[in-house]
């Protein structure tokens, strides 16, 4: 297998600070995006919703837990004992403390899906995941954040009673905040998947293979 050159202490530091360049303007990219997605316009949100949850029935409002914002990833939902590989590997990735981080900030994080709640259950109990999740089933709630039958994260804000869609996104959108891909990202190897653009000879591997 090819490999990248070898060069001593010095080059390797000058090609890296090379690097940092593109890495500080990407940063500086990133940070104005977040800047205007923290100006995006908001679209008022039905609240007549009710999910099915361990604890019983519950509405939109009633998942915020009484924080102000709300986010949620819509699971894909592909049939009885189906599960889409994606969204396992994007809920293996979310920490119990991130959550405790998130709702000391006024942000409740909830997993959503078409599933049935017993289905639900069992996968979380087979993954051990602790995490609140959902299930939408026979409600529009993932027709109408624009997920349909994928996967989506949605964030949404409460003023009292009133909820707000105020941002939403899928595919990438929804990669860019896993733990383990950014963490691959900054490896000599990256992903290892067929997509990626990497040294002739580097091991790779379809996305979900």
């Amino acid at each position: 297998m090819e490999k990248p050159p070898v060069v001593s202490a010095e080059d390797w530091q000058q090609a890296r600070d090379e690097l940092l360049k593109a890495e500080k303007e990407a940063t500086r990219a990133l940070d104005a995006i977040a800047a205007r997605r923290r100006r995006l316009p908001m679209t008022k949100f039905s609240t007549e919703y009710v999910f099915d949850t361990p604890d019983g029935p519950k509405t939109l409002l009633e998942l915020f837990e009484g924080r102000t914002q709300l986010a949620t990833y819509q699971f894909m939902d592909r049939g009885p004992n189906r599960f889409c590989p994606g969204c396992t590997r994007f809920t293996d990735n979310i920490p119990a403390a991130s959550l405790a981080d998130l709702n000391s900030d006024g942000v409740t994080w909830v997993n959503v899906s078409n599933m049935p709640l017993a289905q639900i259950e069992a996968y979380k109990a087979e993954r051990g995941w602790t995490l609140p999740f959902v299930s939408s089933h026979g409600t529009s709630f993932a027709d109408d954040i624009g997920a349909g039958g994928g996967f989506m994260l949605s964030v949404f804000l409460r003023d009292g009673d009133d909820v707000y869609l105020t941002y939403n996104t899928t595919q990438r959108g929804v990669d860019r905040v896993l733990f383990a891909n950014n963490i691959l990202d900054l490896t000599p190897y990256g992903r290892q998947e067929d997509w990626e653009d990497s040294p002739p000879g580097w091991p790779q591997h379809p996305t979900y293979g």
